[in-house]
C-alpha cells in the first residue's frame, strides 16, 4: 500500500509539474504609468503609447484633440505621432514648440499621423520644449499639456532597450541603433471557426431557471430586456450570453457554455485563459458590454470607466475550440480626456 501511496503522489506530482509551464505562459497584459499629463503603456511585443491628458482637474473642452507618440520595438522602429478630433474634411495641420513650428501634417476627417525623421524630431522637440499648439492654419486648435511627456518618453526608451542608444529620444547616449533590444516574439493562437446556419433553440423554462441559480443571474435576468445570447460553438456546445446586470453604459453577462439536447441542457462557464471585465469581483467569468462576432469566432468585453468613454478596459478573445484565448487588450487608467486607449497585449491569429 505505501509503494502505491508513494507512486500516486509521484504521479500527482508530475501532472503538476506538467501544468505549471502552460500556468506560466498565462497572458500578462502591461501596467500603465502616469506622469502629470501623460500616461504610457507598453505591450508584450514591447510596442508603447504615450497619450495626452486634460490637465487635473481641467473640464472636458468643446472641442477635444487627443494627441498620442507610439512607437514599436526594435532597432528599425521610429515613433508616429498621431491627432485625432471630431473634424470633417481636409486641412493642414502645424505643430508649435515655444512659438517655432517645427512639422507640419495634413489632417483628413480629423485624424493625423506623423512619421519618420519628423516625427522624430517633434517628439524630441516637445520632450525638451514648454508649451507646445496645434494650429489648424491661424487658428490654434489645441495647446496640449507637456508636463510629464519627458518622463514618459523616458520610460519608452527604457521598456524598449533604448536607453544610451542614439534611437533614443530622451535617454540618449553613444551607443549604435543597432545595440538597441530586439523586438520580443508575440504568441500565435489558431482561430476555431464555429458552425453557421439556424441559431441554437431557444432556452426552456426549466433551463432558464437552472442557468439563473448556476450563474447567481437570476433576478437580473427576470429583469433584464432580452433573454440570454445564445450563439453556436460547435456541434455540441452553445456560447451564453447571460444578462446579470446594467447601469447608466456598462451591461454585465456571464458567459457560459451549454452542452446537451434542448430541454436538458447542462451549464458550464465559459474558459478563459486570461479573465475579462470584471470577473475578479465576481468571482467567475463576467463579460461587460459583450460582443461576439461569429464570422471572426471572437468575443468582446469592453468597461467604461465613466459615460465619455475616457477610461476603463476592453478585452478581445478567439475561440480556439476548448476556451477563450486572449488576443488584444487594451486600457486607459486616467479619466483625463483620452478616449484612444493604450495596447497592453497582443497576440497573432491564425486560422
Amino acid at each position: 500500500m505505501g509503494a502505491k501511496r508513494i507512486f500516486g503522489l509521484t504521479a500527482m506530482l508530475s501532472v503538476v509539474m506538467a501544468a505549471a509551464p502552460a500556468r506560466a505562459q498565462a497572458p500578462k497584459p502591461g501596467r500603465l504609468e502616469s506622469y502629470k499629463d501623460w500616461t504610457i503603456g507598453c505591450d508584450n511585443g514591447n510596442r508603447c503609447e504615450a497619450v495626452s491628458l486634460l490637465p487635473e482637474g481641467g473640464d472636458w473642452p468643446d472641442a477635444p484633440v487627443m494627441l498620442g507618440i507610439a512607437r514599436g520595438a526594435g532597432a528599425d522602429a521610429d515613433p508616429e505621432i498621431r491627432v485625432s478630433r471630431d473634424a470633417k474634411g481636409r486641412e493642414a495641420l502645424d505643430f508649435l514648440i515655444d512659438g517655432r513650428k517645427l512639422a507640419s501634417v495634413a489632417s483628413v476627417d480629423g485624424e493625423a499621423s506623423l512619421e519618420g525623421p519628423q516625427a522624430s524630431a517633434l517628439a524630441i522637440a516637445m520632450a525638451k520644449g514648454g508649451r507646445m499648439e496645434i494650429r489648424a492654419g491661424a487658428r490654434a486648435i489645441d495647446r496640449p499639456s507637456l508636463a510629464g511627456l519627458t518622463a514618459a518618453l523616458r520610460y519608452m526608451d527604457a521598456k524598449q532597450g533604448r536607453a544610451g542608444t542614439m534611437a533614443a529620444l530622451v535617454a540618449t547616449g553613444p551607443l549604435a541603433r543597432s545595440a538597441v533590444r530586439p523586438a520580443p516574439a508575440i504568441p500565435t493562437i489558431r482561430r476555431v471557426a464555429v458552425p453557421g446556419g439556424a441559431q441554437p433553440p431557444a432556452l426552456w423554462r426549466e433551463e432558464l431557471t437552472a442557468l439563473g441559480t448556476f450563474t447567481g443571474c437570476a433576478d437580473e435576468m427576470r429583469g433584464a430586456s432580452s433573454p440570454p445570447e445564445l450563439h453556436r460553438l460547435s456541434k455540441t456546445e452553445t456560447l451564453v450570453l447571460v444578462p446579470c446586470g446594467a447601469g447608466a453604459y456598462n451591461f454585465t453577462f456571464v458567459p457560459a457554455i451549454a452542452t446537451g439536447i434542448p430541454g436538458r441542457r447542462t451549464f458550464r462557464f465559459a474558459g478563459f485563459d486570461y479573465q475579462p471585465g470584471w470577473s475578479e469581483e465576481a468571482g467567475h467569468p463576467l463579460l461587460v458590454n459583450a460582443g461576439w462576432a461569429p464570422e471572426t469566432s471572437t468575443l468582446q468585453s469592453y468597461a467604461k470607466g465613466r459615460g465619455l468613454g475616457d477610461c476603463g478596459g476592453s478585452e478581445t478573445y478567439i475561440w480556439d475550440g476548448s476556451r477563450f484565448r486572449l488576443v488584444e487588450a487594451s486600457a486607459m487608467g486616467e479619466c483625463r480626456g483620452a478616449w484612444h486607449w493604450i495596447t497592453t497585449w497582443s497576440a497573432k491569429v491564425t486560422d
